[in-house]
């Protein structure tokens, strides 16, 4: 149940505020801690170079030009993948900061802020999404395993994961019991896994999980 580690991209902070003076001070205390930053003036511009295959976060502020801080959140909703959003706020701006975190973003920080603050949270967004990139890769990989089942390998996959012993798979699918082990062997192979356990688990994470209630 591991996932094979590929090459992974190094993580980006994206800078999205129409203040260069801001630009500049964040990009150079990023990339003084070793982090790569990209700054971008506006939404826009963000949005016409962003490539959701990219790890990092987005720290953003509320108030722009054109698009907000909270539009370019809600127009990231439309990729595939999204990396974290951290605003900047002014202190009148903290209420649709609020809004923004009921939303999904990950944290707000007002200014002025202190340095230390906007790091830890820099930091915590790049794990955040390290860790939901890895989520993610692995139940496509799943998926993939999943695809590989024949219809009758996945119908037996859905009875197992029900908890039903061989004898009733055996009933439900007009089986003889030596075919059903003959089909589980098979499937869990496939699907690389050695327990229930563990197939209940790809089970649930590929979605599947309304049919246990069936």
């Amino acid at each position: 149940m591991s996932l094979e580690n590929n090459a992974v991209k190094p993580p980006v902070v994206f800078l999205v505020d129409d203040d260069a003076a801001v630009r500049k001070a964040v990009s150079l205390l990023l990339k003084s801690s070793g982090l790569e930053c990209l700054t971008f003036a506006s939404g826009e511009e963000f949005l016409s170079a962003y490539d959701p295959d990219q790890p990092g976060c987005l720290i953003t502020d509320m108030r722009m030009p054109g698009l907000s801080g909270l539009d370019l959140q809600n127009r990231l909703k439309t990729f595939s993948q999204q990396p974290p959003v951290i605003l900047i706020t002014g202190h009148g701006d903290v209420p649709a900061a609020v809004r923004a975190l009921k939303q999904g973003a990950l944290d707000f920080i007002e200014k002025p802020f202190n340095e230390q603050v906007l790091l830890d949270a820099v930091n915590n967004a790049i794990g955040q999404d390290r860790d939901r990139r890895e989520k993610y890769a692995l139940i496509n990989q799943w998926q993939t395993l999943v695809d590989s089942l024949s219809d009758r390998e996945e119908a037996v996959m859905a009875l197992v994961a029900k908890g039903c012993p061989n004898k009733i798979i055996a009933a439900d699918l007009s089986l003889s019991i030596k075919t059903v082990e003959y089909h589980r062997g098979n499937l869990m192979g496939k699907l690389g896994v050695e327990s229930v356990a563990d197939l209940v688990r790809i089970y649930l994470a590929i979605g599947k999980d309304t049919a246990l209630d069936d």
